[in-house]
């Protein structure tokens, strides 16, 4: 009998859901820390249309014959698909990329905890998918530990409201995408490359306008070695590899399995903003975060007798 061939580390890789659906946290959390890295540097919405032209250009040879197929259905639901191009590709991220300029990444990356208790309120109001009482006390003490890290553990501070202009900017973002996320279930059922080729061509072309204002406002940024390297990262890792592991790793085990793994963002992302960029861990940023993950610990529980199927995590593009 002859040997079975050996496997390309690729092929092996594609059978490891586990290890899929952890590079995806962390590439992600990495798009945060370069975010913050490069604030100054790259203008959020120049390092926006950048990042997701570059990614277009791409993904495209790959995408192209699944285009051609699907352009029929694409073209079907035309406006749902500009929707989810515009919330979910330019102003989700163009926020992302602001904000990161007025808070730290450490903030930003333990609010981004919450984000699935976003999608389940727009769920609500989108799809008439109801809270059980576990996920309603889930979102509320997520709330509290968002509200734990944008008042950095001062609760006197309430009475001032001061809070950091980059945080509100983040939980705006956070909203913009829960309803993408919510949203995006109505998808066509058309393959997973034309859908990110699509999302990021026209999310692109959305952000020229938005483009050509900071260009008005703000010095062209520098295409130095460091910068074009910064583009190549954020193009690549979170913008492509991030999104083709999480599928894959959903196809695997299933979306309600793999929706746990969006809480390793914070945890990858907080080590990376320590080693990285020097910034110093709080005692508000320990409760905070652990106040939001005992919420989606809480939400996430399966109801004894569901009453509808979960939504919330379906493949598409979850998070930055």
């Amino acid at each position: 009998m002859n040997a079975p061939a050996p496997r390309s580390a690729i092929g092996w890789l594609t059978d490891k859901p586990y290890l899929l659906l952890t590079l995806t946290p962390l590439f992600w959390a990495g798009n945060a820390v370069v975010g913050r890295a490069v604030a100054g540097q790259f203008p959020p919405i120049t390092l926006s249309i950048l990042r997701w032209s570059a990614a277009f250009i791409l993904v495209l040879p790959f995408a192209w014959p699944h285009l051609v197929r699907d352009w029929t259905a694409i073209r079907q639901r035309l406006g749902l698909m500009a929707v989810l191009s515009f919330t979910g590709i330019s102003i989700f991220n163009s926020l992302q990329y602001w904000a990161l300029e007025y808070t730290e990444a450490l903030n930003a990356l333990l609010m981004q905890s919450s984000g699935p208790l976003f999608v389940a309120i727009w769920s609500l109001l989108l799809l008439g998918v109801r809270l059980t009482w576990a996920q309603a006390a889930g979102i509320l003490v997520s709330l509290c530990g968002v509200l734990v890290i944008l008042l950095r553990g001062d609760l006197a501070a309430l009475s001032k409201i001061t809070l950091n202009k980059g945080d509100i900017i983040y939980l705006v973002a956070l909203a913009i995408f829960g309803f993408y996320s919510a949203l995006s279930t109505k998808r066509p059922a058309i393959h997973n490359l034309s859908f990110l080729a699509f999302t990021f061509g026209f999310g692109a072309l959305c952000l020229i306008p938005m483009f050509a204002i900071e260009l008005a406002t703000r010095p062209m940024v520098q295409f130095t070695p460091h910068n074009l390297a910064v583009l190549a990262y954020v193009a690549v890792f979170p913008s492509i590899l991030s999104y083709l592991c999480f599928n894959r790793g959903v196809e695997l085990i299933g979306a309600n399995r793999a929706a746990p793994f969006f809480h390793l963002i914070p945890v990858f992302g907080s080590a990376m903003a320590i080693i990285f960029l020097g910034e110093k861990p709080q005692l508000f940023h320990l409760v905070g975060y652990a106040l939001v993950l005992a919420g989606v610990v809480i939400a996430a529980r399966r109801p004894a007798h569901p009453r509808s199927p979960d939504t919330s995590f379906r493949t598409g593009r979850e998070a930055d």
